[in-house]
């Protein structure tokens, strides 16, 4: 008897949470509420209400990018963020949290200065970064978290 395993994902579209078998991460699987692609390769707007199932229910790591509109390096790393995104999905999942407008958040993570970037695994912070970096850069600390 073979046991197949899952993982739990909320929908990048309407929050749901999608019991997906793992083998399968990379088929782009749909939603079983909205039907669109759980994954999509971008990274997702968090906020208060998805927070909770995109971030610290995922069944893979996903990478927090906190930052604020009127924050220069913060817009200078966008693009680098958005690559690595469709780069490292399905092992990594990517989110980007605007301070300004989700201040609780901010508070509760202890946000002193943007960007900073964290990495979630099982509900949990296992890293954070904080200040802009190059995508050869970013792809390093991204697998050294991984291998950590």
């Amino acid at each position: 008897m073979t046991v197949m395993s899952t993982t739990n994902l909320a929908c990048a579209h309407c929050g749901t949470l999608n019991r997906i078998p793992t083998d399968r991460l990379s088929d782009h699987p749909g939603c079983g509420r909205c039907k669109n692609s759980v994954l999509t390769g971008k990274p997702i707007t968090v906020h208060n209400g998805n927070f909770n199932n995109l971030v610290l229910k995922s069944g893979i790591p996903v990478v927090v990018d906190f930052w604020a509109t009127w924050c220069g390096p913060c817009v200078q790393f966008a693009p680098t963020f958005e690559q690595a995104s469709s780069r490292w999905e399905p092992k990594l999942r990517f989110a980007k949290l605007e301070t300004e407008a989700e201040q609780a958040l901010a508070r509760r993570y202890a946000i002193r200065s943007i960007p900073t970037l964290m990495v979630f695994r099982d509900g949990k912070e296992i890293a954070r970064q904080s200040g802009a970096m190059t995508g050869q850069a970013f792809d390093q600390w991204l697998q050294q978290v991984l291998n950590s």
